[in-house]
């Protein structure tokens, strides 16, 4: 489609548009020619902005502005973690839920919450989401192998029990702590991004950046598995490696954002699967458009989250199920019609 890097040119439009006008909206309403000028200023080094109140560059560049990099990155990445799901699969229904990958950081990081992070504050909790996230994937890995080989049937059949055992014994562990402390889980389940801040966002942008450069570079191998064993093995695809590489890919993204930001389900579900529809399967393309769709999609399910029922917050991982659910069904719906050729 030749037409792709329009999209995608009008997709970083347009997202830089929307984080601009989000960070505007809330309790004090902030102009977006002055969050120009904050954002320019304090990249320049500026401590006061001439002309600007202190409480409203604290607002804008302290509170606001982090958590709205962080929604377009949180967006971005289970975006990209859903097409590599995907592809690992064989299965446009897959999502990092479905191989349990979320379920296990979401072990490890109420571990940390319950019982302390030994010294190392957030950054305990993003190891410990990772390390029990990539646990989970190898055991998924290992059970779903047969006779050597892995199926996509087996996979995801293994994390699905897999999930559900571990997500019970997230429920345990809750049932076990401290109640004051099982409030801060409860709320961390659901999925937010009240803890953003500045000094916490270059992991998670970092292991995205990466993540996405990589699965740029075998895009065309991709293509190939998601085909099939037989067309990569023709065309000379290291199935086992690549397939290994994907399970390292989306354990150590899944683990980074679910660390920070708790579980927020049916992005990795709904987005790639609506990029494929508007541009074809080709993850050259898939993969940069669902990127920028997955980031402008959360930045503004954020803003609904502040605005709805402000003052308070309603958790992000409720409205992403509100809005996803419906929305994939019509999806399926629709490519069900599609396919019996009925419009």
């Amino acid at each position: 489609m030749n037409a792709v890097p329009v999209v995608v040119v009008a997709l970083i439009a347009t997202l830089a548009i929307s984080m601009i006008l989000a960070i505007g909206i809330g309790a004090v309403a902030v102009t977006p020619g002055t969050i120009w000028d904050i954002i320019i200023g304090k990249l320049l080094g500026q401590e006061e902005i001439d002309g600007i109140p202190r409480n409203v560059v604290q607002i804008v560049w302290e509170l606001r502005a982090p958590r709205v990099v962080l929604a377009a990155i949180l967006g971005a990445a289970l975006s990209v973690v859903g097409v590599a799901m995907q592809v690992l699969v064989r299965n446009p229904l897959a999502d990092p839920y479905v191989l349990g990958a979320s379920s296990g950081a979401s072990v490890g990081a109420t571990l940390v919450i319950l019982f302390g992070s030994f010294g190392l504050g957030s950054l305990g909790i993003s190891l410990a989401a990772f390390v029990t996230s990539a646990l989970t994937m190898a055991v998924v890995y290992l059970i779903a192998q047969e006779g050597g080989r892995l199926t996509p049937m087996r996979l995801v059949l293994s994390g699905v029990v897999i999930g559900y055992v571990l997500s019970a014994i997230t429920s345990l562990l809750v049932f076990w702590g401290d109640p004051r402390a099982a409030q801060q889980v409860l709320f961390w389940l659901l999925g937010g991004l009240g803890r953003a801040r500045w000094a916490v966002l270059w992991l998670p942008a970092t292991v995205l950046l990466v993540v996405a450069l990589r699965m740029m570079m075998i895009s065309r191998q991709l293509d190939a598995m998601h085909a099939g064993d037989e067309a990569a093995t023709t065309l000379g695809v290291p199935i086992a490696w690549r397939r290994a590489e994907l399970f390292v890919i989306t354990a150590l993204l899944t683990g980074v954002m679910v660390a920070i930001s708790g579980a927020v389900g049916f992005i990795g579900l709904v987005i790639p699967h609506i990029t494929r529809l508007l541009v074809g399967g080709l993850h050259v393309r898939v993969v940069p458009i669902s990127l920028l769709f997955g980031a402008l999609f959360m930045v503004w399910v954020d803003v609904f989250a502040r605005w709805l029922i402000a003052p308070q917050e309603i958790p992000a991982g409720v409205l992403t199920a509100i809005i996803g659910g419906p929305l994939f069904l019509a999806l399926m719906r629709r490519r069900g019609r599609t396919q019996r050729g009925l419009g």
